[in-house]
């Protein structure tokens, strides 16, 4: 098959990771692949606003490349912000759209450039972007894969698609893994460092005080990509900025508990990643977590916001006994052992294949019609 895949202006976003690594799987399996992304637009007044309240800055600041910058990618970045239209893309079996704006866009394209898929990786519903539009995009008549039972579940009863395939996010097992391991002296908690407001930030930081009142000697690790603010973490804390992708392996290996408190999840790759490398999780019950943790068996599930909840799910990690913990790190790593993007792929692959027969079945049905 010829694929193009229409994507928004790139970032290190976990997004543009997961499109870039079907991109280089469906490669792999022998498919021509083209990634199209617009220029970055300028920068208006109401855009910065709705920026804050996406928890970035207000400066603009120099672009900090994105996860399509190692690799033989078939990226282009064209000349111009977006929308994408014909006269951007060769033509394809199929024509994949990787958010809400960019559904937008494939919904408008001429059937030459593929059969139409939406890959939902969130439900896009948030404050600072416009409500109804993205909300009509899952109505839009695109062949949707979803990454997340719930994703699945939201497609059905409020959108009333029963038609969509479900291609959970995995795990690199060569990248990510770890040997078997004891506690560590100090104990030692991650996180991951983005001020995007549905992350939960505030509540990880506010539970890690709480943690620190009953051990104080507790130590601090995070990454993230955007260090603005990054100087306002708790005193100690160790920041890594942008690290490499096999130094995040070594991040999630040296804790003891991986933290996330998201109010909302498409997935969370970092908590599976985490898991991967024998590390237990605390999760809010959103995305993949609330699927994957068996409540004290691999790791721990508390509402989301619910501060008091997580330092106590953290504090039950960070105080067991080490064969206690043994038996977390162990169960941790089992849930996720079989997970491959190899198997995704294929079923990804799987999803597009469907996606061009349903498309030129109604291509028939059309011209029989007429």
């Amino acid at each position: 098959m010829i694929v193009n895949f229409v994507l928004p202006t790139v970032n290190m976003s976990g997004g543009i990771r997961v499109a870039a690594i079907y991109a280089r799987e469906l490669v792999r399996l022998g498919h021509t692949v083209h990634l199209v992304s617009p220029q970055a637009p300028t920068r208006t007044m109401r855009t910065k606003l709705r920026d804050v309240l996406r928890g970035r800055s207000w400066w603009d600041r120099p672009p900090t490349g994105s996860h399509l910058d190692h690799g033989d990618f078939n990226h282009r970045v064209l000349n111009h912000p977006g929308p994408v239209t014909n006269k951007d893309l060769p033509d394809a079996d199929v024509v994949i759209a990787t958010w809400w704006e960019t559904a937008e866009w494939v919904a408008s394209l001429g059937p030459q450039k593929g059969a139409k898929v939406y890959f939902i990786q969130h439900h896009e519903i948030f404050p600072y972007l416009p409500f109804e539009r993205c909300r009509a995009t899952y109505r839009l008549p695109l062949h949707k894969i979803v990454v997340a039972k719930w994703l699945k579940d939201v497609m059905e009863t409020e959108y009333g698609d029963f038609d969509v395939d479900l291609v959970p996010n995995a795990v690199d097992h060569s990248q990510f893994f770890a040997p078997t391991r004891a506690k560590q002296t100090p104990p030692t908690v991650g996180f991951l460092y983005s001020r995007v407001p549905f992350k939960g930030l505030d509540i990880t930081l506010a539970a890690l005080k709480r943690v620190r009142q009953l051990l104080p000697d507790a130590r601090l690790l995070s990454f993230g990509s955007d260090a603005s603010g990054a100087d306002q973490l708790p005193v100690g804390t160790e920041f890594v900025l942008s690290p490499a992708q096999h130094a995040i392996r070594d991040i999630y290996s040296r804790c003891d508990v991986w933290v996330t408190a998201s109010s909302s999840e498409g997935f969370n790759l970092p908590a599976m990643e985490a898991m991967a490398c024998r590390t237990p999780v605390v999760s809010t019950r959103t995305g993949w977590p609330a699927e994957a943790i068996v409540q004290g068996e691999n790791g721990f599930l508390v509402d989301v916001n619910d501060v008091e909840g997580l330092a106590d799910s953290i504090l039950k990690v960070l105080s067991c006994s080490e064969q206690r913990w043994s038996e977390l790190s162990r169960c941790a790593y089992e849930a996720v052992a079989a997970s491959s993007w190899e198997n995704s792929a294929a079923a990804f692959e799987a999803a597009l294949r469907r996606a061009v027969q349903v498309s030129r079945g109604a291509s028939m049905t059309r011209r029989r019609t007429f």
